[in-house]
């Protein structure tokens, strides 16, 4: 069934009112809600019509109105839809802005590759406690849910995550308003024993299904090793001394399977100094396939705790001096970016 759109506001309007005091709503207490600005006369007229699609109807003589059974499924199918616009204009905001970003981060790789003639590598930016700022849940299936979760610094992460129990639109609701009065603000160490024992409690017969989600979602909190970007590998076959043996083919594989990355990255991050400019030459390097090589990497900010790593990788004999130069150039122009969003 659609109403025209007073109809509607004044239905919406009825029902809010019974739901908040329980006694039959009038004409005259519709018409102090400032959304519709109608007079009396004008809302009897509406109110009569809703009484007759049977919507609304009347408990006595001289009574207000209360929503019929027929009433509260418009308004709740209405409500569900409005919740699923929300959320997917929510997902699609979330998804671009990760989009911005990976694009920023691939042709920042790709520039520094060009203009240096080496190596590089751009970490996505990590939260050191990766605090949950907002959860969206959304129905797949009957058995199956969405996960978007956005952590601080609108670093965006998400799963379909199984459950033994069938979901419906109306649990997914209760369940999102629940999850995020809970756990909006926390960190995994803030996710506690304690605290799931109390959301179980709130979540009554739905306990099990809190509890599968609630370790989906922790696993996907611990899961916190960055998205690395990489660029120029083909650049290691321009220096001699990186391609005696099995050196070139150790290193290109370092890059592409990106797990030697991760612990550069992690390495840079614990030793940063004040300056945030670190050079390892040699065997300096926590990279056993980069003995041979001089890496140097600059740890960026992007507001918010967000933090990321950038690294260009070289033959000992590289150039420091504008190696160092592009990479400080680099930091005050993402600084300067993200400051003026």
């Amino acid at each position: 069934m659609e109403l025209d759109e007073r109809k509607a506001k004044i239905l919406k309007s009825i029902i809010r009112n019974y739901l908040e005091t329980g006694e039959p709503v009038g004409s005259r207490t519709i018409s102090k809600d400032d959304e519709l600005n109608l007079s009396s006369a004008t809302i009897r007229n509406e109110m009569a019509d809703l009484e007759e699609m049977g919507l609304i109807m009347q408990p006595h003589t001289s009574a207000g109105r209360i929503p019929t059974d027929k009433g509260y499924r418009l308004y709740v199918d209405e409500l569900m839809e409005e919740e699923r616009r929300e959320s997917k204009e929510e997902r699609n905001m979330l998804i671009e802005r990760v989009d911005k970003l990976e694009t920023l981060l691939t042709n920042l790789a790709k520039m520094l590759a060009a203009n240096t003639n080496y190596t590089t590598l751009v970490s996505a930016p990590q939260t050191s406690k990766n605090k949950l700022r907002f959860l969206q849940l959304s129905k797949v299936d009957e058995n199956s849910v969405l996960a978007v979760i956005m952590l601080e610094g609108n670093m965006v992460k998400n799963t379909i995550i199984k459950t033994e129990n069938v979901i419906d639109e109306q649990i997914v609701l209760k369940l999102n308003l629940l999850l995020n009065s809970f756990l909006t603000g926390l960190s995994i160490e803030d996710i506690n024993l304690g605290l799931m024992t109390k959301l179980k409690a709130e979540a009554g017969e739905y306990s099990t299904v809190v509890e599968e989600l609630l370790g989906a979602i922790s696993q996907m909190l611990i899961d916190s090793a960055p998205q690395i970007y990489t660029s120029g590998a083909t650049n290691i076959f321009k220096y001699p001394e990186l391609t005696e043996g099995e050196k070139a083919s150790e290193l290109i594989n370092a890059f592409e399977e990106k797990e030697a990355l991760n612990e550069l990255v992690t390495t840079s991050m614990q030793n940063k100094n004040e300056n945030e400019i670190q050079i390892y030459i040699g065997n300096e390097s926590p990279v056993q396939s980069m003995k041979d090589c001089s890496v140097v990497t600059a740890s960026y900010e992007l507001g918010e705790g967000m933090t990321g790593v950038i690294g260009i990788v070289g033959p000992k004999r590289m150039d420091y001096e504008k190696v160092v130069g592009t990479l400080r150039d680099l930091m005050h122009q993402l600084d300067t970016i993200y400051k003026n969003k």
